[in-house]
């Protein structure tokens, strides 16, 4: 009787490891794209280092300051009136229209 424990475990297990192996990649591929956008965060809000003066997250000085980047979805930057390079001034993004 303990031969068929052992047996029913061993099944169990291995479905549970297969079950594990097949949802992992489905958990990554969900995960949208995203993109440093620089000029849009506001003060001690930007995701990682902004430059001179900062060393990472939360750590940017004045809104808007052109250094510093936040992670947005891939794609919605520019739109936002963000930039994917870092800017020399720290203006208030200007949305563009589509």
């Amino acid at each position: 009787m303990s031969n068929n424990i052992l047996k029913i475990a061993a099944a169990a297990a291995a479905l549970s490891a297969a079950a594990a192996m097949v949802a992992s990649p489905a958990i990554a591929q969900s995960k949208p794209a995203k993109e440093k956008c620089f000029g849009i965060s506001l003060k001690g809000k930007n995701d990682c280092a902004a430059g001179a003066g900062t060393s990472c997250a939360g750590t940017s000085t004045v809104d808007y300051q052109g250094n510093a980047w936040k992670y947005v979805a891939k794609g919605s930057c520019v739109k936002a009136g963000g930039s994917l390079a870092a800017k020399a001034s720290n203006t208030k993004p200007v949305p563009k229209k589509s």
